[in-house]
């Protein structure tokens, strides 16, 4: 097949460079003007790695990818420090990390060159047909993939946008500049309204993030300092992470996710992947995995000669919209702010046993090939 993908991030390179292998002629056309991971650090989790070995790439990405974070102590802690709950070893067993520039770069160099096409204005056909306009001219395909993210321009314009919803929360990420010691502990902290977790990435640096109840769209002078002054009497290392990270390498975005549930993962021949499809907030982990199962979907439907959108949205649909739900649900939990809903919930944390815990997480965590 002659197939035409929009955007070049996480699932629409491993789409683009496993759909090129077996054999399918693949143009993927990225708006950016050179190829760059706007982001910091990535979780992927025994999900994607099944859905990767299944399509052939599961090798590749863990040579650029780190499981040392699997051997760390993890749950939740409180701002003193104190562990409300400890998760067993099966909950992140599989959990590999990743700065996003180095999975970008080792999907994107594995591409046949001449593949990727930058600075691509593309727009899909609004009706759906195997097409896209490029910079103003009009390429013809047999399969059309939208994987161009949250703000997706092609859900629009197949009428499918529902918009987009503000989960009531700003995160900020980052990646400390050097080697960091973490004393074999990551996980998260929750508070009353904020949060903060850290996670050891391959060459020693920390990836960390920190969330906070705040209006949309709320700006702030300097957002290092905004954290430290939030942040900076929890407990350590969370304020030497901070110290020990860039100003100007702080990531500031308001979680947003769809406002409801699409009713088709696309129209005609033009299919939705990741973000375009089923944005959901980070508080599974999950956004990364969902997006690589969908492409190992589309790879291993079109292997079997029955790719379309309905065999796409039964492999697709339930699934990633169940976890994008629970996420919004746990993001919930975790940004409660009032002392006496924050106060049972971290009463009920330190009474559940971390296997139940653990098990609610470990249940996102197994894939299964698209079924008849």
């Amino acid at each position: 097949m002659k197939i035409g993908i929009i955007g070049a991030g996480i699932g629409g390179l491993v789409a683009a460079l496993w759909l090129q292998r077996d054999g399918h002629q693949v143009d993927l056309f990225e708006q950016q003007a050179r190829p760059a991971a706007i982001g910091a650090g990535l979780s992927l989790f025994g999900n994607s790695f099944d859905a990767l070995d299944a399509v052939g790439l599961g090798s590749l990405v863990r040579r650029v990818t780190s499981g040392e974070a699997a051997a760390f102590k993890a749950g939740q802690r409180s701002p003193s420090g104190a562990w409300m709950v400890v998760l067993p070893p099966k909950a992140t067993a599989s959990l590999r990390a990743v700065h996003r520039a180095a999975l970008h770069n080792a999907l994107t160099e594995a591409l046949t060159p001449g593949t990727l096409h930058l600075g691509a204005d593309a727009a899909v056909s609004p009706e759906g047909a195997p097409e896209i306009t490029v910079n103003g001219g009009t390429g013809h395909f047999d399969l059309v993939i939208a994987a161009d993210g949250i703000n997706s321009a092609a859900r629009q314009a197949l009428g499918l946008d529902p918009g987009l919803r503000y989960a009531g929360y700003t995160a900020w990420r980052g990646v400390t500049d050097g080697p960091f010691d973490l004393g074999r502990e990551a996980g998260e902290t929750w508070g009353r309204g904020e949060r903060f977790g850290m996670v050891p990435l391959p060459d020693g640096r920390v990836y960390w993030f920190a969330t906070a109840n705040l209006p949309p769209e709320t700006r702030l002078a300097d957002d290092r300092a905004e954290l430290l002054c939030r942040f900076g009497s929890w407990h350590q290392p969370i304020a030497a992470l901070l110290e020990n990270t860039a100003p100007d390498a702080v990531l500031k975005h308001d979680i947003r996710d769809l406002a409801t549930p699409l009713p088709s993962y696309g129209r005609g021949r033009t299919l939705l992947l990741g973000d375009a499809a089923h944005a959901m907030t980070p508080d599974l982990g999950q956004g990364a995995g969902q997006a690589i199962e969908d492409a190992a979907a589309i790879v291993l439907l079109a292997r079997e000669g029955r790719l379309g959108l309905p065999s796409y949205d039964k492999a697709r649909r339930r699934r990633s919209q169940l976890i994008a739900s629970r996420s919004r649900v746990m993001g919930r939990v975790g940004q409660l702010s009032s002392p006496f809903a924050a106060g049972l919930r971290d009463a009920a944390l330190r009474l559940v046993p971390g296997s139940v815990v653990g098990a609610a997480a470990v249940k996102f965590q197994a894939w299964a090939p698209p079924g008849r």
